[in-house]
């Protein structure tokens, strides 16, 4: 019981007026027409609505639906929200919270919008009394202590004891009794600077409760009465009725026939005064303690009392003509509609905008394309003859290579016939050796070159065993491992390609001669390989120098930069690893190097099997 007069007592002192409702209504009605100001209409409106909801809560809401709806086409934001506000009062006091709380948080939404902070804390205190009335508690305390903390910033604290009041009669034990004393202190100095009599005379309610809970029954009882008499007198009939039956409630055990007289003094209020609500409560009340006393014939008379109230609620629904949940329901509809609307608007905005964009796209491209065409054109002219040149540069190349092939070749071995005869002298030999070694390495750079720019068009393919071709790049190069004192290992199985047996050696030959090359004195270099799902891997292992990562991206690139001499200061060209790369890719293959954990480096040679065993 508490928590719905709770809920009409924080409405009502929120407003600080001074003179009987009954009085500001009437005043109200008669000033309604002498209203020409829109504004100023829709706050009359809301405030009826507010001052009729103890007496016809179809008023409320039949007062607050034309308010919302000349609100709504001035775009009166103030206005909306107390429609709002009042929309949560009405849908409480039927008894449909989830309604209620709706329209209060869409109260407290626009009030958060207005800065109107006094307002703000009124419908949050809304918000948690209804989650009181829903039994869910931790919500409605957290509700309460945000109203709380809010409630010591506002400039004007009025307000701050209605706050105070509420949250202690809700959850009386949420504080010690220490702090619930200073907030009924402090509640009671606020409201006494303010001369609000209704606050005044429900914090005496508080302190009365508190009395009889502690031990000080009588004392308490008789502050109550004493609230209850000073309510009365001051014609606050509704703030009364909320009293009536709690010190009803608290002699129920002690003086029955107390409790009885305090009903009908409180249904007699609730009668005069048209609180359709407190008169069915009260006569429910009375007719179950008449019913337990075995009086059946006062009994039937409240009970009789409760079918008239109910057929004047139904007669007065039914000529309303108004369907509540319905109205609700196309609010809820009209609001989808306007989100609807806003959202198909926007989507009309941006399709206008991309078509606009669209046409100057277009506009632009076919520009562009004309732009296009002739520079294609140009590039494709130059494209071939750059093609052109590259080929005739090639051919040339290949040419002059060739050329140089036999005469170098010759010095090469002369230089060798003049180091084998036993009569030359030191010096002699040191130039003859340095003439070999010059010729040597001219002719891998001639070789090399001869290797540039080749197509898979040109290899002459066959059936290649594998297995037999390492072993012959391993015999010829026995001799330079053995100078360094490395060894050699080669593990092979059975397998055929087809491919180009002379450029498949060289790549082999290559990868075996960098790992002599890169290795220090006494290493192994490991050759293996294996089959696998895609075809053939063929692993070559040393124990070398290792490749840095900075030269990762660079080694298999033409004329890299990515160059270091040899454990033995051998002359690198930087050429080997990227014809090998051609080579492989050309035949289907690809090549790559992982640096090993210890030391070195391992390369990688996998080709595919398709280009195989069917020829062999």
């Amino acid at each position: 019981m508490k928590k719905r007069l709770l809920f009409s007592c924080s409405l009502l002192l929120a407003w600080n007026f001074c003179f009987a409702q009954a009085t500001e209504l009437k005043n109200i009605q008669a000033s309604l027409p002498n209203i020409h100001d829109s504004l100023r209409y829709v706050d009359a409106l809301n405030r009826m609505a507010m001052l009729l909801y103890e007496k016809n809560v179809d008023s409320t809401f039949y007062y607050t639906k034309k308010a919302r709806e000349i609100a709504d086409r001035h775009h009166y934001a103030k206005g909306k929200a107390d429609a709002m506000n009042n929309l949560g009062v009405f849908f409480d006091i039927k008894g449909n919270f989830q309604l209620a709380l709706r329209y209060y948080n869409e109260g407290y939404t626009v009030y958060k919008k207005l800065a109107d902070s006094s307002n703000c804390i009124q419908a949050m205190m809304n918000i948690a009394m209804v989650y009181q009335e829903m039994g869910k508690d931790d919500k409605a305390i957290q509700r309460f202590s945000q109203t709380f903390e809010q409630a010591k910033k506002l400039q004007r604290d009025s307000i701050r004891s209605l706050v105070i009041y509420n949250y202690l009669l809700s959850y009386p034990t949420h504080f010690d009794r220490s702090a619930t004393l200073n907030y009924i202190k402090l509640a009671k100095n606020i409201a006494t600077k303010y001369n609000d009599k209704r606050s005044l005379l429900a914090i005496d309610q508080l302190i009365a409760d508190d009395l009889i809970s502690h031990g000080k029954r009588s004392e308490g009882l008789a502050l109550l009465s004493q609230t209850i008499t000073a309510a009365i007198d001051k014609k606050l009939f509704y703030v009364s009725m909320d009293m009536l039956i709690d010190i009803a409630q608290q002699l129920e055990a002690t003086n029955p026939e107390q409790t009885v007289a305090y009903y009908k003094q409180a249904m007699d209020i609730a009668d005069h005064n048209e609180y359709q609500y407190y008169s069915e409560l009260l006569a429910r009340k009375l007719f179950d303690f008449y019913d337990a006393r075995g009086d059946g014939a006062t009994a039937a008379m409240y009970s009789k009392k409760l079918i008239n109230i109910h057929d004047i609620e139904a007669k007065r629904n039914s000529e309303s003509g108004i369907d509540y949940i319905d109205y609700a329901l196309k609010d809820e509809q009209v609001k989808s509609l306007e989100n609807r609307y806003a959202y198909q608007v926007a989507l009309s905005v941006l399709a206008g905008v991309a078509f606009l964009l669209a046409i100057a796209t277009i506009v632009s491209v076919r520009k562009h394309l004309r732009r296009t065409r002739q520079q294609n054109n140009q590039m494709k002219e130059a494209l071939s003859a750059l093609e052109q040149s590259q080929a005739d540069n090639t051919r040339m190349m290949r040419i002059v290579a060739h050329d140089l092939r036999n005469p170098i070749g010759g010095m090469y071995s002369i230089a060798t016939l003049m180091l084998d005869e036993p009569d030359r002298s030191e010096e002699d030999r040191v130039m003859l050796d340095l003439m070999k070694t010059s010729g040597q390495h001219s002719l891998e750079l001639v070789d090399n070159l001869l290797q540039l720019q080749f197509s898979s068009e040109e290899f002459k393919k066959e059936p290649v065993d594998i297995a037999e071709m390492l072993q012959y790049c391993i015999s010829l190069l026995q001799s330079k491992a053995e100078a360094k004192q490395q060894q050699l290992s080669l593990e092979t199985v059975p397998a055929t390609l087809s491919a180009s047996r002379e450029k498949l050696w060289r790549v082999i030959s290559n990868l075996i001669a960098n790992a002599i090359k890169f290795s220090p004195n006494d290493a192994k270099i490991k050759v293996k390989m294996v089959k696998n799902a895609l075809g053939i891997r063929i692993l070559v292992k040393d124990e070398g120098i290792g490749i840095p990562a900075e030269m990762g991206e660079k080694i298999f690139d033409l004329f890299t930069e990515a160059k270091r001499p040899g454990t033995a200061g051998e002359q690198p060209f930087g050429m080997g690893l990227a014809i090998s790369k051609q080579i492989v890719e050309a035949h289907d293959g690809k090549i790559w190097f992982e640096n090993n954990e210890a030391s070195g480096t391992t390369f990688f040679v996998e080709l595919p099997t398709k280009l195989t065993e069917a020829k062999a």
